[in-house]
């Protein structure tokens, strides 16, 4: 489970902004809120099932997505992909001249297998300057291994000693650590890796695949299909058809790079995706099934649906983290709201699964679907930094209209629009 994620620059300079599901102590305004969207972990901790982010255009809610994903592909490929002159991937805060040669800094709070872990790491363009891992084994946070430049200190129970030397300094000590087999880094990273799924709400090849591959191998298959009829797509069934494509079959403008390619491969594997749908007579009555080819019959709000659905479906079964950015892009917003809702559920969501995504719809942004702590605002201030807050953080009636209230600029986060009348001139 995701606990907290935060970024930054340099921590004199500005502090550095921090995103987490822990739930807030607080009473929502409808009790079924309090039981259904937070789950409780021990004693001392609960975390929420879902969180939305909202905010103006450029205002810093992809870079939250996006800097999570450069730290997980760090994590993973720092000590594999990457050479001893490679510049490291952190972008720099370029509008303050203090922080042009100051480190970047990440940290991800997680519970794996029942323990909280602390993990997070300081780098510039050349180096990584600091790293740190940390866990809970009983009730106190007790350290695993911190970095300081070269410098590493391991405890005995991380079992990597010996492994400092072989760690460039443009590489992340756990990434080499999983690299030459120790246990624990190779459990984080597998945790990461398959735990943890960040999707992009405007391009859906990646997880379109996925949901493409769970039809054709039986995996969540009637789960999947059930999704997408109970959200009234308007077809009953899919069929996915997988067939050969060899190169005297292919389109003549098709570019000869591909061409030869597929040559070269002696052949390559085409998949189809048909959705069905029911036929009728003039009297109203079913007589046959009319196949649509999704990419070129179906609507593109459709075809992100599908996209989504494996990995919404995979996400609910195995309890992991759905990160999406762009969420309402070419989505209804009875759909998004609907989505939002397997997840707020203790029927639906039996293994805590947890969603987070980045929005402008402000149709979700209601006390009967949130509770104040699930809704997040991203605001930048005069100097070009970006501010992250929840709604918690203000003093609000349970009873307001959350969305009327944002829209009036009571939370901030929204564009400051200036007057457009002579934008054009009429005389012209």
């Amino acid at each position: 489970m995701l606990i907290e994620f935060s970024v930054g620059n340099y921590r004199s300079f500005k502090e550095q902004v921090t995103f987490s599901m822990v739930a807030a102590n607080l009473v929502a305004k409808d009790k079924k809120l309090d039981e259904n969207n937070v789950f409780e972990v021990d004693d001392d901790l609960k975390l929420l099932k879902s969180a939305a982010i909202y905010g103006a255009n450029a205002s810093g809610k992809s870079n939250l997505a996006k800097a999570l994903g450069f730290m997980r592909w760090f994590m993973i490929n720092s000590s594999k992909e990457t050479q001893s002159t490679e510049k490291i991937g952190v972008e720099r805060f370029k509008l303050s001249t203090e922080t042009e040669d100051k480190p970047s800094f990440f940290e991800i709070v997680f519970l794996m297998n029942g323990k909280r872990y602390r993990y997070g790491f300081e780098a510039t363009r050349d180096k990584v300057v600091s790293e740190w891992l940390f866990y809970v084994p009983k009730s106190r946070e007790t350290k695993l291994f911190e970095r300081k430049l070269d410098n590493i200190s391991v405890s005995k129970t991380y079992k990597a000693d010996g492994i400092q030397q072989k760690t460039r300094h443009n590489a992340l000590f756990l990434s080499v650590s999983a690299q030459f087999n120790v246990k624990l880094a190779e459990k984080i990273l597998d945790w990461l890796t398959n735990r943890v799924k960040l999707v992009s709400g405007l391009d859906d090849r990646g997880y379109r695949r996925y949901t493409v591959n769970c039809l054709m191998n039986n995996k969540n298959k009637n789960e999947i299909i059930q999704l997408l009829k109970k959200l009234d797509l308007g077809f009953g069934d899919i069929k996915v058809k997988e067939s050969e494509v060899h190169a005297d079959s292919l389109p003549s403008e098709l570019p000869d790079e591909i061409k030869n390619f597929i040559i070269k491969n002696g052949g390559t594997k085409a998949t189809s995706i048909q959705t069905m749908h029911q036929t009728f007579d003039e009297k109203g009555n079913s007589v046959s099934i009319a196949l649509f080819n999704l990419d070129e019959q179906e609507s593109e709000g459709t075809q992100k649906v599908f996209a989504l659905a494996g990995p919404l479906v995979n996400t609910l079964k195995d309890g992991k983290v759905l990160i999406i950015d762009e969420f309402d892009a070419r989505i209804h917003p009875l759909i998004s709201r609907a989505i939002v809702e397997l997840f707020n559920s203790n029927e639906t969501n039996p293994s805590n699964a947890q969603l987070i995504f980045m929005t402008h719809d402000t149709n979700l942004l209601s006390n009967k679907l949130f509770r104040r702590d699930q809704i997040w605002f991203v605001e930048k201030n005069r100097y070009g930094a970006t501010d992250l807050y929840s709604l918690a953080e203000y003093k609000v009636r349970n009873d307001a209209s959350f969305e009327s209230d944002y829209i009036k600029g009571r939370y901030g986060a929204i564009p400051y629009i200036g007057n457009l009348n002579h934008l054009i001139d009429s005389h012209v």
